[in-house]
């Protein structure tokens, strides 16, 4: 099953070719939480309310008229996270980018902690991985709607990640709503002058969707990412994501994220995305105002395109009280 989240507000479950809208919710929010207060899933809310009319699901994304498939009514509580470091085919990328005189780089031996502490048994506590803070609502980006760089961006790159949902019940838990496919959108250039601008580069859009995929994840997700200038496709390449290809298990980058009772504030909606394993930066793409993103894994719903935008120059003002 999934569920997509329209901008004028209703709710589509997809199942196959078939779409139509689910019966007395305008956003999946609401859903959500009305199916952690009535202690049943999802799938199970949605088959309870009932369908209303088919939808042609193509065509509303094609017109832009796709959110986020989950957004908060209030954008400050709404997180934006995510971790690195995760998946097997990203550690040489990443080591290309930090490598050090020593000859291991950081980057490296998180990896290498991960690879030997990432996956621990149940009951176990596994090894932090990599975390990082992408910022809020503000920050999450329709498919279809721009990525716009700031003005002060050295890079503008695409990373494909799968992300997860979560919204925090009452009792401060958190409850997993699915996985769609994402776009966590970087700066890489600023990323490798050093290390510790890692928080810097990661200070912008990212975009999700347009489906959610609701229940269990495959262990092997397989995936394109590709970016179009002029209609012409001038990189391409296959990721792989799911716990087949990562270093960590996803309960695990789960516990490390909501072990901090920061981010378990009841009714605060959290997007956590995985880790990136393919990058057009690495082969030493460079993207260009106009670039059209695409990401596309058929197990995580309809592709994600995005198009990269250049925000103008605007002067920082501070003022005294």
């Amino acid at each position: 099953m999934f569920l997509s989240q329209l901008k004028s507000g209703g709710v589509i479950c997809r199942e196959g070719d078939v779409a139509r809208l689910v019966i007395g919710f305008q956003t999946t929010y609401e859903l959500a939480k009305a199916a952690i207060a009535a202690r049943t899933s999802l799938a199970q809310l949605v088959v309870r309310q009932g369908y209303g009319e088919s939808v042609d699901l193509l065509a509303l994304a094609a017109e832009n008229k796709l959110d986020c498939p989950v957004r908060h009514p209030d954008p400050a509580h709404m997180y934006l996270t995510g971790t690195g470091l995760t998946h097997t085919g990203s550690a040489s990328a990443r080591d290309s980018m930090h490598a050090d005189t020593a000859g291991m780089s950081d980057s490296m031996k998180m990896f290498r902690m991960g690879i030997e502490g990432g996956k621990p048994q149940p009951g176990e506590t596994g090894v932090q991985p990599e975390w990082f803070y992408k910022g809020n609502g503000f920050n999450a980006i329709a498919p279809g709607s721009d990525l716009v760089s700031p003005s002060f961006a050295l890079d503008g790159g695409e990373e494909p990640e799968m992300a997860g949902f979560y919204i925090i019940g009452d009792d401060g838990a958190a409850y997993r709503l699915g996985f769609s496919v994402a776009n966590e959108f970087s700066d890489h250039v600023t990323e490798k002058i050093n290390y510790l601008y890692l928080a810097h580069s990661k200070l912008r859009p990212a975009s999700f969707g347009p489906e959610l995929r609701v229940g269990p994840l495959p262990e092997s997700v397989e995936g394109t990412s590709r970016i179009l200038r002029n209609g012409t496709v001038v990189w391409q390449k296959p990721f792989l994501s799911g716990e087949a290809n990562m270093s960590h298990s996803i309960a695990n980058l789960e516990y490390h994220h909501f072990k901090y009772a920061l981010f378990c504030l009841p009714g605060d909606l959290h997007v956590h995305m995985y880790g990136t394993a393919t990058l057009s930066c690495a082969d030493g793409f460079q993207t260009l105002e106009g670039d059209i993103f695409e990401i596309e894994a058929p197990q995580l719903g309809l592709p994600l395109r995005n198009r990269l935008a250049q925000a103008p120059r605007e002067a920082v003002v501070v003022n005294m009280l």
